[in-house]
């Protein structure tokens, strides 16, 4: 890795789609545990 070498950080757009895909996943994960404690008490 060169001082030279350009930062590797992604562009904004692209940071941003990862964290509104990471709220969605764990929106997800909650809904479904969610729906599979309500299928249980049933």
């Amino acid at each position: 890795m060169l001082w030279s070498d350009p930062e590797n950080e992604p562009p904004k757009e692209l940071r941003d789609m990862q964290n509104m895909l990471r709220r969605l996943g764990v929106l997800m994960a909650l809904a479904s545990l969610l729906t599979m404690i309500v299928i249980g008490i049933r």
